[in-house]
């Protein structure tokens, strides 16, 4: 995918709105880089689910554990399944999960289970 947002290319000519040059612009993104920047984005919702960007998170009006669970969730899923791939990338992004599944327990008025909580089920239990 293109970084404009418009269909103007970066020579100023107009691009006539074709969708296979996006197709061969995402082609040429290392995997690798997929992945991490989809494990970005769900960590940046989760942690905006959990209120972490919000100087009281318990106040946070975008607070909603609910959603953050299912979030948190899918970045397990994600990090899972592709931890193999991530080379480097994989340690932060491993103690981002286990942050955001550290401070979602925390933020439990009645906390999980050890192995119950979002996306242990893949990664094992976070305490």
């Amino acid at each position: 995918m293109t970084d404009n947002i418009d269909d103007t290319p970066n020579d100023g000519t107009v691009n006539d709105g074709d969708q296979n040059t996006d197709v061969r612009e995402l082609a040429d993104v290392p995997s690798v880089e997929v992945i991490s920047r989809a494990a970005v984005m769900l960590m940046s919702s989760a942690a905006e689910k959990l209120g972490l960007s919000d100087a009281d998170p318990d106040s946070s009006p975008h607070r909603d554990l609910d959603e953050a669970r299912r979030v948190i969730t899918a970045l397990a899923g994600l990090v899972t399944a592709s931890i193999e791939y991530l080379g480097p990338h994989a340690g932060p992004i491993r103690e981002g999960l286990q942050a955001l599944q550290r401070a979602f327990r925390e933020a439990s008025s009645h906390p999980d289970e050890p192995g119950k909580g979002p996306g242990e089920k893949y990664t094992g239990p976070v305490y």
